[in-house]
């Protein structure tokens, strides 16, 4: 289940297992191997519903007992970018679903003092404008790294693009709805809004850490 907030290319999706495995993951006490798996799971729902668009095409396969009339996806090439680091959680599970994309990456940190984006790492797949794109990032807190790797990869040739972050803030979401076009953004929860350091509130901290059992 989804629905679409505030926004057309706005889309939170309210599936009870989502909301279930959001809720732990968001409690404190999870550990970070809980964490990772949970990462994973919500990565791989969110991937079912922001392929719900794919076209089909027919086909015709033999089953032990007669032909079969069934559907295969229309060649569909896909390329999933995670934002590093935190991305990376993500990318394992929509790679479970459609282990056939090619995987991109992009670096980028948000300046302590500016909270602006830095890029220092970026390596995509040749063909990026020929792709149905998957950026995946947990947060989308500010918005700015959401929305820089977004406008580079559009200045890369890239023309589908969409969005999977696990929790956003409304700010985050404005930032890329208007610094941005032509993206479909995908979220298991809005929050409230952002804290006087630019995190998420109530959040679940910083993503990245938690992944990987550093502070």
């Amino acid at each position: 289940m989804s629905r679409e907030v505030g926004h057309p290319n706005v889309v939170e999706m309210d599936h009870p297992l989502i909301q279930h495995k959001l809720s732990i993951l968001r409690d404190v006490g999870t550990g970070a191997k809980e964490f990772r798996e949970l990462v994973k799971e919500l990565a791989m729902l969110m991937a079912y519903e922001a392929t719900r668009d794919f076209k089909l095409t027919r086909t015709t396969v033999t089953t032990p007992v007669a032909d079969a009339s069934t559907y295969v996806l229309a060649g569909k090439k896909v390329a999933v970018i995670p934002i590093l680091r935190a991305g990376l959680g993500m990318a394992d599970g929509v790679l479970e679903l459609i282990p056939a994309a090619k995987v991109g990456h992009i670096g980028l940190y948000r300046d302590p003092e500016t909270l602006a984006p830095v890029e220092y790492y970026c390596k995509l797949p040749d063909d990026i404008g020929e792709r149905d794109i998957l950026i995946v990032d947990p947060m989308l807190a500010t918005g700015g790294s959401a929305a820089a790797a977004v406008q580079f990869l559009q200045e890369k040739g890239a023309i589908s693009v969409k969005l999977l972050v696990i929790i956003a803030s409304p700010e985050g979401i404005q930032e890329v709805v208007e610094s941005c076009d032509d993206v479909r953004i995908y979220t298991c929860a809005i929050d409230s809004h952002l804290n006087d350091h630019g995190y998420i509130v109530p959040g679940l901290g910083d993503a990245g850490d938690r992944l990987f059992g550093t502070r």
